[in-house]
This record gives structure tokens, sequence and C-alpha cells, in this order.
């Protein structure tokens, strides 16, 4: 091959590689976007507020997700310290907000958690904490957040106790993204920050709901 017909090559991959970096600069589509992990099944409890709260009011959201209860002298406190770093970073997002279910909602009541809520002073526009039937708390957990072993719930319910660690951040179309977050380890709480970043930067979309009610297929 000759020099010049060297040269003709080189100068058309310079091009072409060119114009691939102009087309997707200052866009994220060259870069790898996290997995979707699971999705969100429709919900509704209620929050500290008494009002109900759905499925659909994560429809355009970044939403972390985590399970606590109020009277929790162990890992609660240590976890929603951890989280209150990410309400700092975020909370001025419009699209963001976290949602804090309780797991022991024979106990959690409506007003508990407003006073938990205020004692926090915390924005419970942007971190909801929600209550309801132990059946729906539980299997949101297990099922949509991947928060604990769906295999956990063989036994009865009244019997069943969830009290993990963990943190899932949801997206805009209702999906799980990225991993499960261990809320009591820096790195990874910094890692979840980073989904978070990335997440708030996608357009909502239509994969992640059919009607208004997120479907079973994660995209």
């Amino acid at each position: 091959m000759s020099k010049k017909l060297i040269g003709y090559v080189l100068f058309f991959l310079v091009l072409v590689l060119a114009f691939w970096y102009f087309l997707f600069q200052g866009t994220d589509m060259w870069k790898a976007k996290k997995p979707v992990i699971s999705y969100v099944k429709p919900f509704q409890f209620m929050n500290q507020d008494g009002q109900p709260v759905t499925d659909q009011q994560l429809l355009g959201k970044v939403t972390v997700v985590e399970y606590f209860f109020t009277t929790c002298k162990g890992i609660c406190p240590r976890m929603n310290s951890n989280m209150k770093t990410v309400y700092a970073d975020f909370k001025d997002e419009p699209d963001f907000q976290i949602l804090a279910h309780t797991c022991m909602p024979e106990t959690d009541s409506v007003p508990r958690l407003k006073r938990y809520a205020d004692s926090m002073q915390i924005d419970t526009k942007k971190w909801i904490l929600v209550t309801g039937r132990k059946d729906s708390l539980y299997n949101m957990a297990r099922n949509s957040y991947l928060l604990d072993d769906p295999k956990n719930s063989v036994e009865k319910i009244e019997d069943q106790f969830i009290h993990t660690q963990f943190f899932a951040v949801v997206d805009k179309n209702g999906q799980v993204r990225g991993q499960i977050y261990d809320g009591l380890k820096q790195k990874e709480l910094d890692e979840m920050k980073n989904t978070v970043r990335e997440l708030l930067k996608e357009k909502a979309g239509k994969s992640g709901f059919v009607n208004g009610i997120f479907n079973n297929n994660p995209q």
C-alpha cells in the first residue's frame, strides 16, 4: 500500500472519529448506562400527612428508596444520618425525592411518622415517609426494590421482619437502576450519589409506564 493511500485512509478515519465526537459531545449517549435490575410495581401507601402515595408519584422523578422503623436503635439512625447527606446534595433538584418505607407498620402510624419527620427537620415533599399494609410493604421491598430476598416471604407475614441497610435507586421511568447500595458504606453511598446524578440527566421516557402504570418489562 502506497504512503499516499495510507494517508487517505488515516485522514478518513480522523474525519469519522471527529464526526462521532462532535455528534455526541455534550451528551451522555457514549457512556454506558446504569443497568436495569428491576422495576416498580403498582402500590398505594399513606404518607406522614395521611395522604396517599402511589407509583404515579415516581413518574418523572429519580427516587432513592429505603426501609426503616422509627423506634430502631441499631442501624436505622446511621442509615438516616447517611441518607441526610444524600438529601442535602439533591434536595434542591426538582426531579429528586426519597421514599422511606416503615418495616413496622403495626407501630409506625401516620402520626408517629409525622413526629419522626419533624424530628429530622426534613422537607417531607422531598423525603417522604410511608406506612401501609405489612404484606404490601414487604412485597415491594422484595419484588420491586430487591432490598430483601423474596424467599423470606414463605413464613406468616405477622412473623416476618425486614431490617435492611440497603438502598435502591429508581429512575424517571420506574426502573430500578445500577445496583443495590449499602447505606452504611461510604464508598457505596458515593457510588449511589453518582448514579442519582446520571439518572437526573436522563429524560423520562415511556418504557417504564403503560397508561400510568409501571409495566412488567424493564427495558
